[in-house]
């Protein structure tokens, strides 16, 4: 079987010699991934994306790092080794790479999952670059141009290590505007795709993701545990999802053999999603949907008198830029007051963020201080970060975070 021609690049990248200032050299040195222009004080004159970039030390003229020069993004640089020893960025290098994501996801296998993030971007080493195995298809979603040069050797490795019988392709926006390619978004590239909608398993539970329409890749699995774990502590608890999405919690929870389950998205085609998955397993409970804005719906389900045994929050990212934070955490406070109210005597309330610029403590404090102006007893049952197949290796890479806070009335 045979790869389309559509990922070969007719750019062959150069070598780039670079100096950084003291502050980028100290990033890079510690192992950081990312090098910012401002922290450039030299490079050539006709840089260009996916050249290779060789960064020489600010005093001793020695390497301290290889990596990827992005000329449309202020991180300019995206590291692949920072380190003084010898490396050489070619088909081997990267094979030891994807080798090593994929040993880190061992242990999630041997369980009855067969849906994992193979590679999540700098953390595995491949800045902008996510691959995603949904049972026997592999999702690749390429954010930079940066990797075009080097995906026709990257590829076959991803899908030879994952064993997948299809690859397919996924753009960034910009990528799908970019003119240095032939790819579209949602290209096979190998293999044949029979149904767009893929169905895989997650610790038991049967879902599908539409791997060519769905968001990212199709599916958010970073949350893979925290749906294991909400579904455990549903059995016979009704139970409300809120941002639901394709019913990743709603879904766990009814096969687990929750009473009652409510989808709560925005998204109309996102509830029939999730509707669907749920008729994917044998469930007894009953699903309910609601289409609507998250905040009006809460307000509207409070009014009502309505509570549940379990509350599950889990918004959208609210702080996409630095200008964003501060709206975020009133956010954060609004669903957090919110979900307490909606959260039935000895109940249980989830409250997850994923956005990476507010960080895990203050969004721990934002609930503790919410929670603390309300005359309710409760106990912290846990926090949890990613899953195992999301690895962090440096400190913004960190982003998803939750909260199970349970109320003893």
């Amino acid at each position: 079987m045979l790869f389309s021609s559509k990922i070969k690049s007719n750019y062959n990248p150069k070598r780039l010699a670079v100096k950084l200032n003291a502050k980028g050299e100290q990033f890079v040195v510690q192992g950081h991934p990312w090098v910012f222009s401002d922290n450039i004080t030299k490079v050539n004159d006709n840089a260009k994306s996916g050249d290779l970039a060789i960064i020489f030390g600010k005093n001793k003229n020695r390497v301290v790092g290889l990596g990827l020069y992005d000329a449309n993004s202020p991180i300019r640089i995206k590291m692949l080794h920072s380190s003084t020893e010898k490396a050489e960025i070619n088909a081997a290098f990267f094979k030891h790479k994807i080798s090593k994501a994929f040993s880190k996801r061992q242990s999630l296998l041997k369980t009855n999952t067969n849906s994992y993030r193979l590679l999540f971007g700098e953390n595995d080493g491949f800045p902008g670059l996510i691959a995603d195995v949904y049972a026997s298809v592999l999702v690749v979603k390429i954010y930079s141009e940066i990797w075009l040069p080097y995906i026709e050797t990257i590829i076959p490795d991803l899908q030879e290590i994952s064993d997948c019988k299809t690859v397919v392709i996924r753009l960034s926006r910009s990528l799908e505007n970019s003119k240095k390619h032939k790819l579209e978004n949602g290209d096979v590239v190998f293999g044949t795709l029979k149904d767009e909608v893929v169905k895989f398993v997650e610790h038991d539970v049967n879902f599908s993701a539409n791997v060519i329409k769905g968001h990212k890749t199709g599916y958010f699995l970073d949350h893979r545990a925290n749906r294991k774990q909400v579904g455990e502590l549903s059995r016979g608890k009704t139970v409300l999802d809120v941002f639901s999405y394709a019913g990743g919690f709603s879904v766990h929870a009814l096969s687990n053999g929750a009473k009652e389950v409510t989808s709560l998205d925005i998204s109309k085609q996102a509830l029939e999603i999730a509707l669907e998955n749920g008729k994917l397993n044998k469930f007894k409970g009953k699903h309910h949907t609601i289409a609507g804005d998250a905040f009006l719906e809460l307000k509207k389900l409070i009014k009502d008198k309505v509570t549940f045994d379990v509350v599950v929050i889990d918004p959208p990212s609210f702080a996409k830029q630095a200008s964003e934070i501060e709206l975020a955490k009133k956010k954060y406070a609004q669903l957090a007051e919110l979900g307490e109210k909606l959260t039935a005597k000895n109940g249980m309330l989830v409250l997850a963020s994923c956005s990476s610029r507010v960080l895990a403590q203050e969004f721990y404090d934002i609930n503790s201080d919410v929670l603390a102006s309300i005359k309710r007893n409760y106990k912290i049952l846990s926090k949890t970060q990613h899953d195992t197949d999301h690895p962090v290796g440096f400190p913004e890479g960190a982003y998803l975070k939750t909260v199970y806070y349970r109320f003893i009335d």
